[in-house]
């Protein structure tokens, strides 16, 4: 699995990743992976995905390929990734199911945002969040979550936040790993 996170603060947006994949009980360090990071960089946003290991190569496919993509609000992402939705089922032949009491198909998808419009969370319904200051996905999101509440109001900067979540996340969760991959952009007013 893996930790994430994404951090505003002080103007600026930061997203963070640990670089581990896992296929069981079997771990893939990031110097035997060479393309380790989780965070795609698709237009002017950075986007981390957790989940399945197919999920990063297929939503990069896709997302190149889409024209006009537009992660910049809660609205656009929706849309984004409802028009995804059934590119996922036929050409990528998605499993959509969950669980048989879900209100809608399921994309199977959890990622972070961070663009120069803030940071944002998208989940496996098409669920839609906006962060003001932080949010941690993945198997050590609980760890990662509890750093960052506590790096927030000490320390200034959005990186060193989102560094100290990500940390948390590979000392206490078996399938997060250094190194860590993390970007900054600087947000609009």
């Amino acid at each position: 699995m893996t930790t994430i996170v994404a951090v505003r603060k002080n103007g600026i947006a930061a997203i963070a990743a640990d670089t581990l994949t896992t296929f069981g009980n079997t771990r893939l360090p990031s110097h035997l992976d060479a393309s380790h990071d989780k965070i795609l960089h698709i237009g002017n946003s950075f986007v981390g995905v957790c989940g399945s290991a197919a999920h990063h190569l297929v939503l990069a496919n896709l997302l190149a390929k889409t024209p006009d993509v537009q992660l910049n609000s809660k609205a656009q992402i929706f849309e984004t990734f409802r028009k995804l939705h059934p590119i996922l089922k036929e050409e990528c032949f998605l499993n959509p199911k969950e669980d048989e009491e879900d209100p809608y198909e399921s994309s199977q998808i959890t990622a972070l945002i961070a663009n120069t419009h803030g940071i944002f969370g998208i989940y496996s319904m098409r669920e839609v969040f906006e962060y003001t200051q932080y949010w941690a996905i993945g198997s050590g999101h609980e760890f990662a979550l509890g750093a960052l509440h506590h790096a927030y109001t000490h320390h200034d900067t959005a990186a060193d936040i989102a560094r100290a979540g990500v940390e948390a996340g590979i000392a206490l969760d078996r399938n997060s790993s250094a190194p860590i991959t993390l970007y900054n952009v600087a947000l609009h007013n």
